[in-house]
């Protein structure tokens, strides 16, 4: 049996993951920014067709070593919300419609304490739908890992590595945020 702080901690969580897709959806990327910690890790790997018994050595591409579909921190993130609120981002004008989708939502770890909640390790999967202009829709799907940490009586994502379940990408280009 789990305490109920445990329990109040994981909605916690999964509220705090609603409003960040909510932020995202209603294209308010300033109050998102805020949402994000000073020295955040933002990552996507690219994934590859591996042989059999490879996939947990070579599927992924590592951070830091090679190529990867984001490979960030809080400053570039910033300077992309910042191109794209001018108006005159060529790939988000108009801008795309958007809508996040967060589910299955586990906390995986928690530091020091399910009482005394600093920093927590998250679990959940995502589908994010994107259209653009008249006739260009995209679905992304994936897993999430994110690492939270308590600002105040809310959570700042210090973490997030993004696994998308495909590795050949049909969007002509990555604009959004995941």
């Amino acid at each position: 049996m789990r305490p109920l702080a445990w329990y109040q901690l994981r909605e916690e969580i999964e509220d705090f993951l609603y409003f960040e897709a909510d932020l995202l959806d209603q294209r308010r990327f300033t109050e998102w920014l805020d949402l994000l910690a000073e020295d955040l890790v933002y990552f996507m790997p690219m994934r590859r067709n591996v042989k059999f018994g490879q996939h947990a050595e070579r599927e992924n591409t590592r951070q830091g070593e090679g190529i990867s579909w984001f490979d960030e921190d809080k400053w570039t993130l910033g300077k992309r919300v910042e191109q794209i609120l001018t108006g005159v981002h060529y790939a988000e004008e108009p801008l795309s419609r958007v809508t996040h989708m967060v589910s299955n939502v586990r906390v995986l770890d928690v530091r020091p304490s399910v009482e005394d909640a600093r920093e927590v390790t998250v679990g959940c999967r995502f589908l994010v739908y994107q259209n653009r202009v008249e006739y260009e829709n995209h679905t992304f799907i994936g897993r999430r890992t994110d690492e939270l940490r308590r600002a105040g009586t809310s959570w700042q994502i210090a973490k997030r590595e993004m696994i998308l379940e495909q590795n050949v990408l049909l969007a002509k280009n990555l604009s959004i945020f995941f």
